[in-house]
């Protein structure tokens, strides 16, 4: 599952640094994250599809921490961002603009004119009225704008309803249809140049069978799109490859997903490009998290841990599963929960498992933390975030600060009156 944080002579290791030093240097919560897990995933997935030489937009939003950013780019990948902030984010960590695929339901007048001015590859567009928007913007301010509009093929992915976006009731895209006449609209609106088609199905996706169905609906667009309009070189497949979050799961293999997708890419003469995110960066993290109290309990044991729901979303939004082991190898077990301090019975990270039988003052590991893990934290109950490393062999180092009570304030004001 995650092979760069392995057991070494009894003691879980991040690469080849014990994570009880990353705990006593950098105090917990703690995410750590793994560099040259980043790498192997990235370069796992590029050649496996290298038949059609891929474009990679690295999916910010699955983990927007600048040294995370900075090292897909330096293997050549792009960034799939959904907001001004990310795209900012993108271009600090060195993207190049021309790598930058900008995707998004609700692009405001200013995250438009920001990605024009910057000159992102193309808008991923999901309306009529935002093809309008980005073609206004972009003749007030002499730019132009390359589109590619996002269709929905009506594909279950069959996995979480908050995180499937190929359906036909999903806010995503455009159904194939309707498609066809935003095409036309975009051909004929000033300012804009048709790019190309994307799609995206949801996440995390187990088995390549989605895509292939959802490629065989848009294959036919594509190839007629592609004779009327020149400028169409571009066909986005989306993101959404899962991973392994137990012991017991098969992780998608990316030469089992090439095998399945590129007999449907060949022969088109377009410019591929994926967005993987959680695919690279859920097992390449992990959150350490310390044991502030054990709390017995007729039915079961509470593990209360210093990390909580506004560390670690997934697991009451979604109902996630993290495997969660002690720091410390050990073979005991408990019957209980993990749980945080916030003031929520929906703070926990497990629950009614077997359990790591830990002590007060232990470390715990939560696995597979690395995607939708520090981008969806939150300040609630007055807790600062926490700090981020990223290892590599015997090197380590702080790639964002934990917060402190004054950051939690900054901004803020009392009103005079």
């Amino acid at each position: 599952m995650q092979s760069h944080f392995k057991y070494q002579h009894g003691e879980l290791c991040a690469e080849n640094i014990p994570v009880a030093k990353l705990a006593a240097e950098f105090g917990t919560p703690l995410y750590v994250y793994s560099r040259s897990h980043l790498i192997r995933q990235y370069r796992a997935l590029a050649d496996a599809m290298k038949a059609v030489s891929p474009q990679i937009y690295f999916a910010i939003k699955s983990n927007s921490n600048l040294a995370v950013i900075r090292t897909l780019a330096d293997q050549g990948a792009g960034a799939d961002v959904v907001s001004g902030g990310e795209l900012y984010r993108a271009r600090k960590a060195g993207v190049a603009a021309d790598r930058i695929v900008f995707a998004g339901v609700g692009k405001t007048v200013a995250e438009i004119d920001y990605a024009l001015k910057e000159g992102i590859k193309f808008f991923t567009v999901e309306s009529e009225a935002e093809l309008q928007r980005i073609s206004e913007r972009a003749e007030q301010t002499g730019r132009t704008g390359r589109v590619a509009i996002r269709v929905n093929p009506d594909v279950d992915p069959k996995t979480h309803t908050y995180t499937s976006t190929g359906k036909a009731e999903n806010k995503f895209g455009v159904d194939l249809l309707r498609a066809e006449k935003a095409y036309d609209i975009a051909a004929r609106l000033p300012g804009l140049e048709v790019s190309g088609l994307h799609m995206h199905l949801g996440s995390p996706i187990m088995t390549p069978t989605p895509y292939v169905e959802a490629l065989r609906k848009v294959r036919p667009m594509c190839e007629e799109l592609k004779e009327r309009m020149p400028t169409f070189k571009h066909l986005d497949i989306g993101g959404g490859l899962g991973i392994a979050y137990r012991y017991d799961q098969d992780p998608l293999d990316p030469r089992d997903f090439a095998s399945a997708v590129l007999p449907l890419l060949h022969g088109l003469d377009l410019q591929v490009g994926m967005e993987p995110g959680r695919f690279i960066t859920g097992n390449a993290g992990i959150l350490v998290t310390r044991v502030e109290y054990i709390k017995p309990n007729p039915q079961k044991q509470f593990v209360v841990v210093d990390a909580a729901m506004n560390d670690l979303l997934r697991p009451p939004l979604y109902e996630a599963h993290h495997e969660i082991i002690p720091v410390v190898q050990s073979t005991e077990r408990i019957y209980g929960d993990v749980v945080g301090p916030i003031c929520e019975s929906g703070d926990f990270m497990a629950q009614n498992r077997e359990l790591p039988a830990v002590q007060q003052g232990d470390l715990l590991a939560v696995l597979s933390a690395g995607a939708y893990g520090f981008v969806m934290a939150s300040n609630y109950n007055s807790r600062g975030r926490a700090a981020e490393v990223m290892v590599e062999a015997d090197r380590m180092e702080l790639v964002r600060a934990r917060e402190t009570w004054d950051d939690l304030l900054r901004g803020e004001s009392i009103p005079k009156w």
